[in-house]
């Protein structure tokens, strides 16, 4: 099928959709930027989608595999978002990583499409990530100067505060739930002055938790996820290594 418009988005976990489970799509997951797509495209069926976002990529990673990819694809719509990897890493040079990134928004941008770029989410209220605070205001500063020199979109992340409820988030508190991904594409559809027929379902009354509950409950998350994602870290592998893209070339998604 021939598309005159084409969205192609980039980047790790947070655009792959990890969290947003779906066994009916590829690598078992769906994501804002499925949702967004779908949009897209059940206002205008001229759009098609791609998705060459993979767990677990470091921003280097993303640059060197999916950036020359995106531009062979022709796109009229580049969404990006990486460096979270990096920042969980105990050692980051947020201003090495930026310029990379700055040169890969002007390779996009060269080749003619639009991109929409993110800030990374305030983890100031996580007890664990929290610690990187500090690291991702850097980034978000310095992503803002990418944007506004290369004429890039910008989702401010940092700023939907919504998100610091813990119902919109995955039991694994790195990725979002459905209902934050729902969110997120509503979010990104406002800053493309698209309309959206998303509907974000109520959430689910919070229960009410003794400290003594929540230490348990801590310890088995801590236990069940973060035990094992630094495991891998130690290890040197990936939860995205033996995964492909999950749409590599551009498809026309219809709602769900």
């Amino acid at each position: 099928m021939t598309f005159t418009s084409r969205y192609v988005a980039l980047g790790d976990s947070f655009t792959e959709g990890v969290g947003d489970w779906d066994v009916s799509r590829p690598n078992g997951v769906r994501g804002w930027a499925d949702r967004v797509a779908e949009q897209l495209i059940l206002a205008d069926d001229s759009w098609g989608y791609a998705n060459l976002a993979i767990r677990g990529k470091k921003l280097h990673q993303v640059l060197a595999e999916q950036v020359d990819a995106a531009v062979a694809l022709k796109p009229t719509l580049v969404s990006i978002y990486a460096g979270g990897n990096d920042i969980l890493r105990p050692k980051v040079d947020i201003d090495a990583l930026m310029d990379s990134y700055d040169d890969a928004v002007a390779k996009l941008r060269a080749s003619g499409t639009a991109v929409l770029m993110f800030t990374g989410f305030d983890s100031g209220r996580s007890p664990v990530f929290g610690a990187t605070r500090g690291r991702t205001a850097l980034y978000n500063e310095l992503v803002r100067e990418v944007a506004d020199r290369r004429g890039a979109e910008l989702v401010d992340y940092w700023r939907m505060k919504e998100l610091q409820d813990e119902r919109y988030w995955d039991i694994d508190r790195l990725h979002m739930a459905p209902a934050g991904h729902m969110l997120t594409a509503k979010k990104v559809l406002e800053v493309l002055r698209r309309t959206d027929a998303i509907d974000v379902p109520e959430l689910d009354e919070l229960p009410a938790r003794t400290r003594a509950e929540q230490l348990r409950r801590d310890a088995q998350w801590a236990r069940e996820y973060l035990g094992p994602w630094v495991g891998r870290r130690l290890r040197g592998v990936s939860s995205g290594d033996n995964l492909a893209p999950k749409y590599p070339l551009p498809v026309h998604l219809e709602a769900a």
